[in-house]
């Protein structure tokens, strides 16, 4: 399988641009949980090994290159919460998380490569949207990654206010444990409610 590389980067950078982010989120398909979005902007000559799709990584694996890019990368996160998911709906919220993240980088970015086939509404940067981007360029590669810890540890963290539905390790996805959970324990605070599943023990006859 094909890693990610630099040559997008590289292309900008010998267009002028100096400052290139990467742009990805993760968590748009769990019941339950914010959407995390992340912005890296990788220094070109420092460029940790081993960055790539944050699913094709072991969890070890992204835990010591999250902490690397931490060190040598710039980086900045960003969330859009449950409430928001419900209002606009999951891409919006997405796209709201990316927005955020990109204006907490300081200095500002020139240039940003963006997951998905999508520049959000309101994003004023000069952008490109990257299909599959995760697994072409290593800015948004590290995006992925430091997006996926951060929400992971998020999700560990409210399973301890919520036992039982399996967050600490299922991330808030719709496993068999969480869909029981909500059918036994009912519908949380965290839980979206414009998610089918959620929805409809909610509003069930």
């Amino acid at each position: 399988m094909a890693t990610p590389d630099f040559e997008l980067e590289r292309a900008l950078l010998a267009r002028g641009y100096l400052r290139i982010a990467g742009v990805d989120e993760v968590g748009r398909g769990p019941l339950a949980g914010p959407v995390v979005a992340a912005a890296v902007v990788l220094n070109p000559d420092d460029i940790p090994d081993g960055l790539n799709d944050s699913k094709e990584l072991t969890a070890k694996r992204r835990v010591g290159l999250d902490a690397e890019l931490q060190d040598r990368a710039q980086v900045a996160i960003a969330e859009a919460s449950v409430a928001e998911i419900d209002e606009h709906n999951i891409l919006r919220a997405s796209h709201l998380a990316m927005t955020r993240a990109v204006a907490a980088l300081d200095p500002a970015p020139d240039f940003l490569l963006i997951d998905g086939n999508m520049i959000p509404r309101g994003m004023k940067l000069s952008s490109q949207a990257v299909v599959k981007g995760d697994a072409r360029s290593v800015s948004i590669a590290a995006a992925s990654i430091v997006a996926k810890i951060w929400r992971d540890r998020l999700m560990v963290d409210l399973a301890q206010q919520h036992p039982g539905y399996g967050w600490e390790a299922n991330a808030g996805y719709p496993t068999k444990q969480h869909r029981d959970a909500l059918r036994n324990l009912g519908v949380t605070p965290h839980h979206r409610r414009s998610f089918k599943p959620v929805h409809n023990i909610l509003y069930q006859e």
